[in-house]
Parts: C-alpha cells; sequence; structure tokens
C-alpha cells in the first residue's frame, strides 16, 4: 500500500488519492484501452459428435447390431441387448437403437437406454440393463406386468444357466466363432489383425472362464443335453398358449426366450449357423418356433 505521509515529509497532511467512480472492481484504464480493441467474444457450444442421437425426442437404446440394423431397428444379434429391445417393444416405449460397444457403456456392459430430454444439458443419467425394468414401468404408459406364477423363477433359471452355457460354447468355443463371432464382434472393432487376434482371444477365454465356474471339464455334448432339457421344459410350460404363463400380453419372459430362440433360428446370423447341434434343438420344437415367429412378425415389421 502506498505511503500517504511518511515521517519527515512537510506537507500539511495525508495526500487525497483521486476517486475513481468503479471503486476496487474499476479496470485499470490502460488494460480497459486494450479490451475495447479486443472485445471478449462467447462462442455457441459445440455440435454433438455425428454419431451422437440427433433427435432427442426419443429414448435412444445401445445395443450389439450394424449401423443398418440399429437405423432399421432390426433385432440385435446378442441375447443380452436382444431381451430388452423386445421387452421395451412390448411396453409400447417409443425409441430408437443405436449400434455400440461395450466399451461406449457406463457400466462396461451392453445395452443401456439414454432417455430422452428436451434440454441435452439437463438429461437424466444413462439406464443400465440392471435399471431397465423398473424404469419401463415408469415410463411406459402400458407397463407390462409379470405373471406371479410361482414357476417363474424356475423356469428362468433354466435360460439363464442351461442355455446361457450352451449358447456361449457354441458361439465362442464351437467351429460357429469364425462365422458368427468373428464377422460379429470382432471384424467391426479393427482392421489391425493384432488388435483382431486379441480381441478374439479375450472373448474365447471369457467363455471358457464363464462354463468352468459350472464344471472343472467343459463337455459340449452334456452342454446340449442340458440345452434340450431346458427347450423341452419351456415348451411344455408354454404348452398351447400365446405367452408364457397364459399371460394376456408378452411380458419379460417372453423376451427372454425370444432372445435366444430368434438368434438360434436366424440363418441370416453372422455369416450363417456352421454347428447346427443347438440351433436344431430349438428347430425341433415347433412351440418354440412359432413363439418366435409370433414375436418377430408382430414386434418387428
Amino acid at each position: 500500500m502506498p505511503p500517504e505521509h511518511q515521517a519527515g515529509d512537510e506537507s500539511p497532511g495525508p495526500v487525497q488519492r483521486p476517486r475513481t467512480s468503479g471503486g476496487i472492481f474499476a479496470v485499470p484504464a490502460p488494460i480497459k484501452r486494450l479490451f475495447d480493441q479486443f472485445p471478449l467474444v462467447t462462442y455457441p457450444a459445440n455440435d454433438l459428435p455425428l454419431r451422437a442421437p440427433q433427435n432427442r425426442d426419443r429414448h435412444v437404446l445401445y445395443i450389439f447390431a450394424t449401423a443398418d440394423g440399429a437405423e432399421s431397428g432390426a433385432p440385435s444379434y446378442n441375447p443380452a441387448c436382444l431381451k430388452w429391445q423386445t421387452y421395451l417393444k412390448f411396453c409400447n416405449v417409443d425409441f430408437a437403437t443405436v449400434s455400440s460397444s461395450n466399451h461406449a457403456s457406463p457400466s462396461g456392459s451392453l445395452p443401456f437406454l439414454l432417455p430422452s430430454s428436451a434440454d441435452i444439458s439437463k438429461s437424466a443419467p444413462p439406464v443400465p440393463s440392471g435399471k431397465l425394468q423398473r424404469w419401463t414401468a415408469n415410463a411406459s404408459a402400458s407397463p407390462v406386468e409379470e405373471p406371479s406364477d410361482l414357476r417363474y423363477e424356475a423356469y428362468l433359471s433354466l435360460l439363464d444357466h442351461r442355455i446361457r452355457r450352451a449358447w456361449l460354447y457354441s458361439v465362442y468355443l464351437s467351429d460357429n466363432f469364425t462365422a458368427i463371432a468373428e464377422p460379429l464382434y470382432i471384424l467391426p472393432t479393427s482392421r489391425n489383425p493384432l488388435v483382431r487376434l486379441t480381441i478374439a482371444h479375450e472373448l474365447r477365454s471369457a467363455a471358457e472362464k464363464e462354463l468352468l465356474k459350472f464344471s472343472a471339464v467343459i463337455d459340449p455334448d452334456f452342454l446340449y443335453a442340458e440345452a434340450d432339457e431346458a427347450f423341452a421344459a419351456l415348451e411344455s410350460v408354454l404348452g398351447s398358449d400365446k405367452w408364457f404363463f397364459e399371460a394376456k400380453r408378452p411380458g419379460l419372459f417372453d423376451a427372454s426366450v425370444f432372445a435366444y430362440t430368434h438368434l438360434l433360428i436366424d440363418e441370416s446370423l453372422g455369416n450363417g449357423w456352421v454347428d447346427e447341434r443347438l440351433r436344431d434343438l430349438v428347430l425341433r420344437r415347433k412351440g418354440m418356433v412359432t413363439h418366435r415367429n409370433k414375436i418377430l412378425t408382430t414386434f418387428f415389421k
């Protein structure tokens, strides 16, 4: 702080500093003249990336799909994604699909849903698959009420364990790997052969690790036999009904079954099925085929 009156100064009193209109927040004149010549400019916010959904008045479901398939709303080639894609359709939720990968997911896995928002800066957080059923119940004007059948959990375990294990072996560890997994999950990720080789190794290792949690030895005949029993049990509980557990509308269980049966029946999946053992188990079950066709023609026009 500059001295206003130093010892020995013979001036009659303290020196008076000239007053300014701006007080302590006043900009010094030289700096003000500089900024007058170069005024600050506020630039508009950056546009969203080209791949980001431009139409945010719709919910967006991020799934494994080809670019063309996502744009047309075709069924995902991944069972977990197809399950929720189908369930949202059952609940009459209006949504768009976007081709994505696990690396783009906040939770590290697909699918996830980005709710619609009029104001992108205030958009709701992404909804992971584990919370999609609850979110749908709140977002849909006509949510599906799941049946209270005591057999529900028991039959669901057939899908989550027996059929899923057979699917993992068939797609990732059998001859179907180069025909199904490679064109769908590996080739689109990179053109670098080393990167592709690494991803292929990771996929196969992950499938092996998952199957070895169940048994010390991976026996394909045993896996397919269990899957066959599971499909037989599912066809039995479906019977002559339109939907599972005598429901009036298809629900999450129907979507879970369709997620496997459709992909197994689909001849155009990847480059086509080479090892058809698991596929044949479904084709022998007329009830499963009819159930799949009904959902495909009704909800995926």
